[in-house]
């Protein structure tokens, strides 16, 4: 792909899978999935052990990555791909689920901790940095009494499912906001967004 100068990796963190793949912490998949399905954009693989396509979008040049390595190895890909295309973690989109943001929030982040998400420490790890931009969907935590890891490994409530998918599109939203117009723009329009409440600003 030529001006790879411009280019913006974006990464979706999940397990590779059957049985994974409506789980809660499959939501970067969904994620990419969603808007390659916008664009159409078909991801394959293996390559960077990782599901991977190509696509323009505005002026950029778009690579989505979703690891096969599963969740707590996933920085191994985005290092080899990152290496191959020469691009810095400024230039590194990751998209992934977050426990302590409610469902129907879409967080986007310039950089910063982990907040205990293993695919999210594996590429800081692998990096060497965790200034990589973020968008973060929130899932929420556990109503009935389950274990973090079962309840991250299930999928979404039935009452939450619509809302889930809502919040999905909010993310791919937020994507396109990152590259179209830079981090600042995409904070500003989709952090202030609540899919639960009823005034949500458009």
């Amino acid at each position: 792909m030529e001006n790879i100068s411009n280019a913006v990796l974006v990464v979706g963190l999940g397990n590779p899978g059957q049985e994974y793949r409506l789980t809660r912490h499959n939501v970067g998949f969904m994620v990419i999935d969603a808007w390659c399905e916008k664009l159409g954009v078909k991801l394959e693989g293996p390559r960077f052990n990782a599901r991977i396509g190509l696509a323009k979008f505005g002026d950029k040049n778009l690579f989505f990555l979703c690891p096969l390595t599963y969740m707590n190895r996933s920085g191994a890909s985005v290092k080899a791909c990152a290496d191959y295309y020469h691009l810095s973690a400024e230039r590194i989109l990751v998209v992934h689920d977050d426990l302590d943001i409610p469902i129907g929030r879409v967080k986007v982040v310039r950089g910063g901790g982990s907040g205990g998400h293993k695919g999210v420490s594996s590429i800081a790890e692998h990096m060497g940095t965790n200034s990589f931009p973020r968008v973060k969907v929130g899932i929420g935590r556990p109503q009935y009494g389950e274990a973090i890891e079962d309840y991250v490994l299930s999928p979404f409530y039935e009452d939450q499912q619509e809302i889930a998918e809502k919040a999905v599109q909010l993310a791919v939203r937020a994507c396109e906001l990152f590259v179209l117009e830079g981090v600042d723009v995409a904070m500003t329009q989709i952090n202030c967004q609540n899919l639960a409440n009823k005034e949500v600003r458009s």
